[in-house]
């Protein structure tokens, strides 16, 4: 390709609503044009990138066995009700109307689709195992896009759905998924970690997020440095903590003017943080035939001072798995008598479940509101002076220094960027839809799936996170728009230096290199300053001086600066240095 039959079309300055580095260089790089919230065109630049990543996913994905078709972007109603998910899932789904009134939604991924496939076309446990993927695109109705591609509402996703016909084999189709995923990570040429996750609203019983290990990452991945031991914070348990000490303090109303928070309190009274336990209040609905409200149920949720409760840990406990909501502000103080900030599982006005954190049940001679304003109570243990929780479990976020759940070390912690999810699903989806074959004794049964998706959009854009300076991007060779750029300095004017950029563009050509040269005529500086905002990888720069003493000049985008090489070197030495 040669730049002057191409679109480049850079920018000095991001504009304003770009808040992060990949939103701020693929849209000053040409890559991307907004043309509406979250909605963005992908610019022949950027649309070269996604190219590469579709090529790698296809790949890896028909390697392994599964089989692409194409989804539609536009899916009627009716599946969704089937599974519930058309009234379940939030406003993030898109629902439409046709001319006749009746409803679509617009595709954010494609259980229901696919399942539906998958009854009319496998009625046979020997049609089994099978594996359908797309590369397509989806639509989530974000209620505040931002970030560009990271968290845009139109995104092209790659998703797979593998159908099995029993649990044995369902999980040996997700261990494949899995291992192509991880060839598919490896030949991007990014840091990611695969780590344990929850399957959150897709449902199933084992997943694995695949996260782009980058300081700005939106999620916390947990893992232990002395195994292999990795989870994102929704996922990683929290050790099991030691026995409860006795008591050894009596418990006692003291003041604590002013001081709502337990890092107030824990200052105040000159105690460790981990002494005093913070009291958060739930709600639960037992809904009528109507959708009616017949019982609110009043939780108390008790988690250490210098902890954090983790909501999906606790719609794990079962009393609070089918949703829960935090109290309001007029149910707390009818339940407790005081406005949150001195709430406490003693003295309330009515009865409550108390689910206590496993750090907090390990507990003696804690602290914890006294359902009066600037009280709290101290020396607080459990059978002594409350009856024991009504629930224990683990609740918390894990913290950096935690014991490793594996027992190997201690915890850490680093940021991501998910950009693949693998989940098994069983039977959530083919027993919503009755989706059945038969099986080797003749009986229906419900077929047992996993899918699996990689964000094809978002993935550009978690790698610019990982790998920018303050000149730009920097692609891994297998993501560039163009893997190598030739600049010819001052080939207007001298003919030698067009030939000789000639010739070595047409010889990369042959080597099957993705090459560009820059013939726009442009400074050396704007030239320069143009691919290094682009990020290719690799740039070698011919110029009258050099060529002069039969050399040219090379410079990887990381490099400090150019090395000369010899011309006749030229194209094996690229060739050697894609090849590392």
């Amino acid at each position: 390709m040669k730049a002057s039959q191409f679109h480049i079309a850079t920018l000095k300055e991001a504009p304003a609503d770009a808040e992060i580095a990949s939103h701020q260089l693929m849209t000053r790089a040409g890559m991307i044009k907004k043309l509406g919230a979250g909605i963005y065109t992908y610019m022949p630049m950027g649309l070269r990138v996604i190219r590469k990543v579709e090529a790698i996913v296809r790949e890896e994905m028909n390697r392994a066995g599964a089989v692409e078709c194409t989804m539609p972007v536009i899916q009627p109603a009716e599946l969704w009700q089937e599974t519930g998910r058309f009234t379940s899932n939030g406003p993030e789904l898109l629902r439409i109307k046709d001319r006749h009134d009746r409803d679509f939604i617009v595709q954010p991924t494609s259980e229901e689709v696919i399942t539906d496939i998958a009854r009319q076309d496998f009625k046979s446990y020997k049609q089994l195992p099978k594996n359908l993927y797309q590369i397509q695109t989806k639509f989530r109705d974000e209620r505040r896009p931002r970030f560009g591609l990271m968290r845009g509402r139109e995104f092209i996703m790659k998703d797979a759905y593998s159908f099995d016909r029993d649990e044995v084999s369902a999980k040996a189709s997700y261990s494949v998924m899995a291992d192509a995923y991880r060839k598919i990570f490896d030949r991007f040429g990014l840091r990611y970690r695969a780590v344990a996750a929850d399957s959150g609203a897709i449902g199933g019983d084992l997943s694995e997020e695949f996260q782009v290990i980058a300081a700005t990452g939106e999620d916390a991945i947990i893992y232990c440095p002395n195994s292999d031991y990795a989870a994102n914070i929704e996922k990683a348990e929290a050790a099991a903590p030691g026995v409860r000490p006795a008591a050894s303090q009596p418990m006692t109303k003291t003041p604590t003017p002013g001081k709502a928070t337990c890092e107030e309190v824990a200052s105040l009274l000159n105690v460790p943080l981990q002494t005093t336990v913070k009291s958060l209040v739930l709600a639960t609905e037992e809904l009528g035939e109507k959708g009616e409200v017949l019982k609110v149920q009043v939780w108390l949720l008790l988690v250490r001072g210098d902890h954090s409760l983790n909501e999906v840990k606790a719609g794990k406990v079962d009393s609070l798995k089918n949703g829960f909501r935090f109290a309001t502000e007029a149910e707390i103080v009818d339940h407790f008598g005081c406005k949150p900030g001195y709430l406490g599982p003693i003295n309330m006005k009515k009865p409550v479940k108390i689910v206590a954190d496993r750090e907090v049940a390990a507990l003696s001679d804690w602290i914890c509101g006294a359902n009066e304003v600037d009280f709290h109570i101290t020396g607080v243990n459990w059978g002594r002076d409350l009856r024991e929780p009504d629930v224990v479990a683990d609740i918390r976020n894990v913290v950096e220094g935690d014991p490793s759940p594996d027992g190997k070390g201690q915890l850490a912690i680093e940021r991501g960027i998910e950009i693949g999810h693998v989940f098994y699903l069983g039977t959530k989806y083919s027993k919503a839809m009755n989706a059945t074959f038969l099986d080797s004794d003749g009986k229906p049964k419900h077929f047992e799936m996993g899918c699996y998706g990689i964000g094809i959009t978002r993935l550009p854009a978690a790698a610019i996170e990982q790998n920018h300076d303050d000149k730009g991007i920097i692609w891994p060779d297998a993501l560039a728009p163009f893997t190598v750029v030739i600049c010819p300095v001052g080939a207007d004017r001298f003919p030698n230096v067009k030939e000789a950029s000639d010739k070595l563009y047409a010889e990369l050509l042959a080597k099957g290199i993705d090459v560009i040269l820059d013939d726009r005529g442009e400074r050396p500086g704007a030239m320069f300053a143009d691919w290094e905002l682009i990020g290719v990888p690799h740039r070698i720069t011919v110029g009258d001086k050099s060529l002069k003493d039969g050399q040219i000049e090379y410079q990887h985008r990381r490099d400090a600066a150019a090395s000369r090489i010899a011309v006749s070197d030229a194209v094996s030495h690229v060739v050697a240095k894609l090849a590392v």
